[in-house]
């Protein structure tokens, strides 16, 4: 397995190494030892699937807060995505800004987002589908979402990012200035 550290701290993408025969292909697509080694110890309890039929399909922004903040391990198991995450971390250097990776099915990578991200993306081929294990459950409480379209944040999504594909609940999250400062520096909670 091949990692990159990304240019926004904590954002990793993990390319699996392929062996190739006539068959086809194997991979090694999640070792624990080795994501220990370049972005910690993680416990995954729980692994979600998206099927996107359209291309141009956007999803997200979203995240879970502190106490049942989620780091994600996505990847694209059909098709393709542009994903994209966003630093919501109070105090931290690329605090708002956002990064992008195309994830494809042919080359198997995927992408580690920490706790302190939002997280989205938008299918670049139709039929695709999306996994992600996360580290912590699901919790209702705590699900929030940000603006994909924020113009203060000016993400480069795809020309063919299509609006009218988005949930009623993403056509109306919040912009970033009007997010409480929901994780610190790290992306735990703010400090006090």
């Amino acid at each position: 397995m091949h990692f990159s550290h990304l240019a926004i701290a904590g954002l990793v993408e993990i390319t699996p190494r392929r062996i190739a025969d006539g068959r086809g292909w194997f991979a090694e697509v999640f070792r624990a030892d080795l994501l220990a080694e370049h972005i910690g110890a993680q416990i995954f309890v729980q692994e979600n699937a998206a099927f996107s039929a359209a291309t141009g399909t956007v999803r997200g922004l979203h995240f879970q807060t502190p106490p049942h903040a989620q780091g994600k391990l996505v990847s694209c198991l059909a098709g393709a995505i542009l994903d994209v995450a966003v630093d919501l971390r109070h105090g931290s250097p690329g605090f708002g800004q956002w990064l992008t990776v195309t994830l494809d099915a042919a080359k198997g990578n995927q992408l580690w987002v920490p706790p302190g991200f939002a997280h989205g993306y938008c299918t670049l081929a139709p039929d695709t589908t999306v996994a992600y294990k996360v580290t912590a459950p699901y919790s209702p409480a705590h699900d929030k979402g940000l603006a994909w379209d924020d113009p203060a944040l000016a993400i480069a999504w795809p020309a063919l990012a299509d609006p009218h594909t988005l949930s009623a609940r993403d056509r109306d999250q919040p912009r970033l200035a009007d997010l409480p400062a929901y994780f610190g520096k790290e992306g735990g909670p703010p400090c006090a």
